[in-house]
């Protein structure tokens, strides 16, 4: 993971930063050069777009608004080349690029060419690639080998500062995409986010260990201060997930394990953690979390190890009866409607967008649940039994 600060490091001859250092921490996913139109078949999210204003594709007018649309499509950066050096980067120019705190390069015409700018800065993103795949490396031998012994736990810990007399817990990220006709450009979306992802977990103060694992993303990290951690990593993914780089096309959710002081147990924290990825929808989260842990589970984890679990399902059974049987007949989803009720606080307009209704419907569905089950719905005791019961055949069956 790259950012724009990397690329000043680098020091490259004749590139020099003319605005929008405010956005030097921004992920550079790769280097671009803009030529033909439309850019949006070329462009993807995070690149560093290079022009060269050689008054024939481009003067300064259409520089100006091709930067405008190249922000729309998610550029990170933009270098700016003239021909001959025949003139400076317009006034205009650079106070956008303030304003949009987009880093905006001057490349000298007898400086370094894009080729080398290419070269430089896709050396730099291969080589910290390899420095994350190594530290993913130590995380998964950490998590899933056979042989954790003393030596191995403790090379681990003088090389990344871990103690391994606290407790640790693993937290899985995972990832629900929403895909559209472009699944190339699903992709670019995808691995922006997974380095923007990276970028802001380096910055956590815990500093965990993290390594993409197949289509998530796994952190290990101290469990005294979990709840700060918690916190952070809860900020991270409503951050990440509001952008507008991001928002409707991907939602992520933080499953957590519990906390284990034998590095030999790390890997049971993971599988705690991924037995929770099916029922994270399930799960009640009334305030909608990103973050959520086995603790989440509260009781229902303990009937799963019961030695009533059939006489715990029959009660269940006879108390939705009725309502599954008028769901089966008509097509109906009041079930759905009575649990996404309380997942939504017993907020109407909420729970109306939710479900996807109007707000009416939604009034009609609660006063029809309450002609079902011949309750009223401001019985909370009565409400919490059927949201129990919904929730226990829920997690039983998944």
């Amino acid at each position: 993971m790259v950012t724009f600060r990397d690329i000043v490091n680098l020091k490259l001859d004749g590139v020099e930063l003319v605005a929008g250092e405010e956005g030097l921490n921004r992920v550079v996913s790769w280097v671009y050069l803009v030529q033909t139109k439309p850019y949006k078949d070329h462009m993807n999210q995070g690149n560093f777009a290079l022009i060269v204003v050689d008054y024939i594709r481009f003067d300064f007018d259409e520089v100006e608004r091709t930067m405008e649309e190249l922000v729309e499509l998610g550029i990170s950066g933009l270098g700016l080349s003239v021909i001959d050096d025949i003139e400076d980067i317009p006034e205009s120019i650079i106070n956008r690029a303030n304003e949009l705190q987009l880093p905006l390069f001057y490349i000298r015409w007898e400086g370094a060419s894009f080729v080398d700018i290419s070269q430089s800065v896709g050396n730099l993103i291969t080589e910290t690639d390899i420095i994350n795949k190594r530290t993913g490396d130590y995380l998964y031998n950490l998590l899933f080998g056979y042989d954790v012994n003393d030596r191995y736990v403790e090379k681990i810990s003088g090389q990344f500062g871990i103690d391994f007399s606290k407790p640790y817990r693993v937290g899985i990220i995972a990832v629900d995409r929403k895909y559209g006709v472009n699944l190339e450009q699903d992709d670019h979306v995808y691995e922006y986010y997974a380095n923007c992802l990276n970028q802001e977990v380096l910055k956590m103060k815990g500093h965990p260990m993290f390594m993409r694992f197949l289509n998530k993303f796994v952190l290990l990290f101290e469990a005294k201060a979990d709840k700060e951690v918690e916190h952070e990593i809860e900020k991270v993914l409503r951050s990440l997930d509001s952008n507008p780089s991001f928002k409707g096309l991907i939602q992520s959710t933080c499953l957590l394990g519990a906390a284990y002081t034998d590095p030999r147990k790390f890997g049971q924290s993971y599988q705690e953690a991924k037995g929770l990825i099916p029922k994270k929808d399930q799960l009640p989260n009334p305030s909608h979390k990103k973050v959520l842990s086995v603790s989440t589970m509260g009781i229902y984890k303990y009937m799963f190890h019961s030695d009533n679990q059939r006489e715990i399902l029959d009660y269940c059974n006879n108390k939705l009866d009725k309502l599954e049987r008028y769901d089966n007949a008509n097509g109906s989803f009041l079930e759905d409607t009575l649990l996404s009720y309380y997942m939504n606080g017993f907020n109407t307009v909420r729970t109306a967008e939710a479900l996807f209704i109007h707000r009416n419907t939604l009034l009609n569905r609660l006063e029809k649940i309450e002609e079902i089950l011949e309750i009223e719905l401001n019985d909370y005791m009565e409400y919490l039994d059927l949201i129990n019961c919904i929730l226990v055949k829920r997690f039983m069956f998944m």
